[in-house]
């Protein structure tokens, strides 16, 4: 699997499993409508099914899985909450995905 395929399919992971806790979140602590449970249980279903498309061991995936989430999740707060990342949240997000390309991408040994 290439490193573009790898990230992407990182990526749309970490969008199932945001959108499907933000769309508990809004029910739980927002009022919002039960019924949003039904597709926040179907992106939470399609987040786990996507995890078992990565190649490597569960641990290492799930490990590198982590840094491209918590970026992606700050860009998620921007598109959807409005809230622009400060440098902060950018250089830790920045720090993550390079944890992430160390622990894809260094060689292993099984």
């Amino acid at each position: 699997m290439t490193a573009l395929n790898t990230f992407g399919l990182f990526v749309i992971t970490a969008v199932a499993e945001i959108g499907g806790c933000y769309l508990s979140y809004l029910w739980l602590r927002q009022g919002k409508s039960i019924w949003l449970l039904v597709p926040a249980g179907l992106s939470l279903v399609l987040f786990a099914w996507l995890l078992t498309l990565h190649p490597t061991a569960a641990g290492r995936t799930y490990a590198a899985y982590g840094g491209v989430y918590v970026a992606t999740a700050l860009m998620l707060l921007w598109a959807i909450e409005g809230i622009k990342p400060d440098r902060w949240d950018l250089i830790g997000g920045a720090v993550t995905i390079l944890g992430m390309l160390i622990i894809a991408y260094s060689p292993h040994t099984i």
